[in-house]
């Protein structure tokens, strides 16, 4: 039944004749749906029955449908007094089609299909949404850097071509998307997780499952699947599919549609899927390690790799220059990548994940490095020049990745500018990129260092790293508050108006907001029930004197944290008024403590359990 089925229209089959030619061969395909993304990355859906769709693909492929600020996220934007907001398809990226396999066709036999179309969402007449953001910018990288090689031909003739063979600039992208799978109900368990994170015990144990994707593999969490005593099987697994490379809009396309079909799949088999960034504490979180590039079309066909040097060098002036564009620049960067509370958590050491602001180019040009403690890595395959790539390792599967990528394609573009635009060769760039705290620049900052060529995490004290490379916000309030305080780069993103100033205002609106309603109602929730839970478990007449200090630790933590009393508030009380008056400074101060004191009390508490003989 299967191969009987489409699974995608290509971009060259959107004209209206080819539509109506595709949909009416497979009449199992029952429904339309129009899907936007808004600023926070939520998809809004409109779907129609494929009658009407067919009835007027012209209107359709011309905007008729609409939705209204309800149903997205554009604070400050889609008022409620002027909510309305219309679907503009996407013509120039791959259609999908869902299937149902729950609702079976009676008349075909097959599962009943969605054919879902990415589209633009526009309000007053003008986009406002995550995927337009993302296209505006790779529209807006192409214009300047035929502008660039235009004004500076001497930047070309390395790569044996010039400025009239050059047919396009094309962006492009891929995604490593990691997820936690587990049996439903299935208790966690941390401390065996954890074991078996350290012991690397599940890194490469088959993948279940059956999806077709350039690469899938188990991750480093997880714990040994087994079945329990009424014969069930029993999984708590971290997994990772990666996708093939793709222009950026596309392959951004490919990971939003790719986490419904995981979903899905995983549901069929009795499985439940997270995409939370830190579904559990202690235990690594789930990344989704951003592959970036650039690369040239000739107009011979030939494909040319912006990034890849034809020198004796680990990059090209414009692989150097892009690179330092996204360290200078990623204070800015990282709201649109890390923007909640699990995103934060996760940046944490020892789940190698980043912490700091630094690259990893390789210690010789012969030897590519693969560095995993660094924010973002210069990936190459010395047989394979086109493979050559950046990967940020900070995103994760909540990331906004529309909008993250614009924002890592408009810091390039500012650096390749600064390196052209002041006659810069790959030798001045590499020695400014491998600067040395204190060392004066042209182009970035002299109070910093920006590349590493070993263990950030091993090799430096918290205190050493922070000075050297910076030190990662605590909070999604210090995090978005970086708009602000580097207003200068800030400007890097809006120019050309690719991320307005209103755009900006609107999606720090929406976060803040989501990031104090999940402090009130779920994340201070779930530590009052785990405070509870923390009892008393020692008998009077067996417990020692240290048994004794050892719960007046834990009970202490516990009125800090949980109990009021006439002369003192605690900490939940105060970050509740703190966000209920909207003193966003103070109560991310108190977040950044209830976090230690939590994992204070975590750790008092086992050292308690511990030592008790009898339970």
């Amino acid at each position: 039944m299967s191969k009987d089925l489409i699974y995608s229209i290509a971009k060259e089959n959107h004209s209206e004749s080819a539509l109506k030619q595709i949909l009416t061969s497979h009449p199992e395909i029952k429904f339309v749906s129009a899907v936007g993304v808004d600023l926070s990355g939520n998809n809004t859906d409109e779907k129609i029955p494929i009658k009407v769709f067919l009835n007027d693909i012209d209107a359709f492929l011309k905007g008729a449908v609409q939705t209204d600020g309800s149903s997205i996220v554009l604070p400050g934007i889609a008022t409620l007094d002027n909510a309305k907001v219309d679907m503009l398809p996407d013509t120039d990226v791959n259609w999908y089609v869902d299937y149902n396999k729950d609702n079976i066709d009676e008349e075909t036999g097959k599962p009943v299909g969605t054919l879902r179309i990415p589209c633009f969402l526009y309000h007053n007449n003008e986009t406002v949404d995550s995927r337009y953001i993302l296209k505006h910018s790779i529209e807006y990288l192409k214009s300047n850097l035929f502008d660039l090689f235009q004004k500076h031909p001497e930047s070309l003739p390395s790569f044996g071509i010039k400025y009239e063979d050059i047919d396009d600039v094309v962006g492009t992208c891929a995604t490593e998307l990691e997820f936690w799978v587990n049996t439903p109900n299935n208790k966690t368990e941390v401390e065996a997780l954890s074991t078996s994170q350290v012991l690397k015990e599940q890194y490469w144990a088959r993948t279940k499952g059956g999806l077709e994707p350039e690469m899938g593999h188990k991750e480093v969490g997880g714990i040994q699947a087994k079945v329990d005593k009424d014969g069930n099987y029993q999984i708590m697994e971290q997994l990772e599919i990666d996708w093939k490379y793709s222009t950026a809009v596309q392959a951004v396309d490919n990971e939003a549609f790719v986490k419904n079909i995981i979903e899905e799949t995983f549901k069929e088999n009795g499985l439940n899927v997270t995409f939370l960034a830190k579904p559990v504490d202690g235990i690594a979180g789930s990344g989704e390690h951003t592959h970036i590039g650039i690369a040239l079309k000739l107009k011979n066909g030939k494909r040319i790799n912006l990034f890849s040097s034809t020198k004796n060098h680990f990059l090209s002036t414009f692989g150097y220059a892009s690179i330092m564009g996204i360290l200078k620049n990623y204070e800015v960067i990282n709201p649109f990548v890390s923007s909640t509370t699990d995103s934060l958590r996760r940046l944490k050491p020892g789940f190698e994940a980043p912490v700091c602001i630094v690259t990893s180019i390789g210690r010789s040009v012969e030897v590519p490095s693969r560095n995993r403690s660094v924010l973002i890595g210069v990936v190459r395959e010395l047989q394979s020049p086109l493979a050559t790539r950046f990967e940020l390792r900070a995103p994760n599967p909540g990331t906004n990745t529309y909008i993250a990528v614009g924002a890592l394609y408009m810091a390039m573009l500012d650096g390749i500018k600064y390196a052209l635009e002041n006659g810069k060769t790959e030798d001045d760039l590499l020695a400014e990129l491998s600067k040395k705290q204190g060392d004066t620049a042209d182009y970035l900052e002299k109070d910093r260092a920006y590349r590493s060529e070993i263990d950030v995490f091993e090799e430096y004290t918290d205190e050493q790293r922070e000075d050297l490379y910076g030190k990662a916000p605590a909070t999604v309030y210090e995090n978005l508050s970086a708009l602000e305080k580097y207003s200068e780069k800030k400007a890097v993103l809006t120019n050309g108006g690719i991320l307005k100033d209103k755009f900006i205002e609107s999606f720090k609106e929406a976060f803040l907001e989501k990031w104090t309603v999940e402090i009130e109602h779920r994340i201070l929730n779930q530590y009052s029930d785990e405070i509870r839970n923390f009892k008393q478990l020692h008998h009077s007449d067996k417990a020692l004197d240290i048994d004794l200090a050892n719960w007046a630790k834990v009970n202490e933590l516990r009125y800090a944290l949980l109990k009021d009393s006439y002369s003192q508030k605690s900490l939940f009380t105060q970050i509740k008024e703190a966000v209920e008056s909207k003193e966003y400074a103070k109560a991310s101060d108190l977040q950044v403590i209830i976090e230690k004191k939590i994992a204070e009390l975590r750790q008092s508490y086992s050292t308690y359990k511990k030592n008790l003989l009898d339970l």
